[in-house]
């Protein structure tokens, strides 16, 4: 009977823990407003990358990290990231064999539903979005989305992540 060894754990959870810190760092005056979803790319990264590894359960825990330490409304994130990585964990075969630029459409759509299940949570405590401005992280994501994949591409195969 063979074991399976898996490899990687450690490096899955520093990767969030990075996630969050470019969550919080301050950014310039200009630029606050299209700031990237990183902690979502980072877990759609994950799930796609190893599905076998990486689901809903690990992205609900990470999404009530993330709730902690915005303040906010408890169980906002972790709803959000629930769905958008039981979504990425079923289209997973599909995303891995687009080539990058059809990846960042598919992360467009992913990380729009994640910014309207968060509108929706914000609007149902009566705090809704205030400008078009809202948007933003999801056409930045979409941007940023070719960088972020081969560098944690990169961190899966040097620490052997499977």
């Amino acid at each position: 009977m063979a074991s399976t060894v898996h490899h990687g754990t450690g490096i899955i959870v520093t990767t969030l823990v990075v996630a969050m810190i470019l969550t919080v760092i301050p950014l310039p005056e200009w630029i606050v407003a299209a700031r990237p979803e990183f902690v979502a790319l980072f877990i759609i990264y994950w799930c796609i990358a190893v599905p076998n590894r990486f689901g809903v359960g690990r992205a609900w825990l990470t999404g009530l990290v993330l709730d902690a330490l915005l303040g906010g409304l408890l169980g906002q994130h972790a709803l959000a990231l629930t769905v958008v990585s039981y979504l990425s964990l079923k289209l997973h075969l599909r995303i891995r064999i687009y080539p990058l630029w059809q990846q960042a459409l598919s992360i467009l759509v992913l990380i729009t539903i994640y910014q309207l299940l968060l509108l929706w949570t914000s609007g149902i405590i009566g705090k809704p979005a205030t400008s078009w401005t809202y948007w933003l992280p999801a056409l930045s994501s979409m941007l940023l989305w070719p960088m972020v994949f081969s560098v944690l591409h990169g961190v899966k195969r040097g620490f052997d992540v499977s």
